[in-house]
């Protein structure tokens, strides 16, 4: 059910942040304790503040109340992803090169799992690596199918 919930809110989501030159970086529907919440993360390329998440709050309020494809009570949130996004598509990819990044692979890559390092290089099927191990760079790279998580990753450098 969460998947076509998601999938639902993409659909609604869409336009009013097309109309507010924003982009859809991601959407939960997940249930902690007792409650269900639709976490909806935006941005641009300038940022976004409070004010623009408000107005796709109220816009996309307004659609779910009308359409009323949730069934349950829930919690409707609208943020940025903040420092640390997720990469999510090949496009999060292609802008996140040359910054830090932190990826979790489905299987281990060298004998690890988990990544950070700058995002060197990807051409749409390898994401490239470049890590640091003590005080040598070694680029690591990783099959893009075989990414289970990626995000920036803020370094304190």
């Amino acid at each position: 059910m969460s998947n076509k919930v998601i999938d639902t809110v993409s659909e609604m989501v869409q336009p009013i942040l097309d109309n507010l030159q924003l982009e859809l970086v991601d959407i939960e529907f997940v249930k902690e304790g007792q409650n269900w919440f639709l976490r909806v993360f935006i941005d641009s390329d300038d940022g976004v503040d409070i004010e623009e998440c408000a107005k796709v709050s109220e816009a996309l309020s307004e659609k779910l109340d009308e359409a009323d494809p949730i069934k349950q009570n829930y919690f409707l949130e609208v943020s940025s992803p903040g420092a640390e996004r997720p990469l999510k598509k090949e496009a999060d990819f292609r802008k996140a090169l040359g910054k830090n990044v932190y990826i979790k692979t489905y299987e281990p890559i060298e004998d690890n799992k988990e990544f950070e390092g700058t995002l060197s290089a990807f051409d749409g099927e390898t994401v490239e690596v470049t890590v640091t191990i003590k005080t040598r760079q070694k680029r690591i790279n990783i099959p893009y199918e075989k990414i289970a998580k990626a995000r920036l990753a803020v370094s304190f450098n």
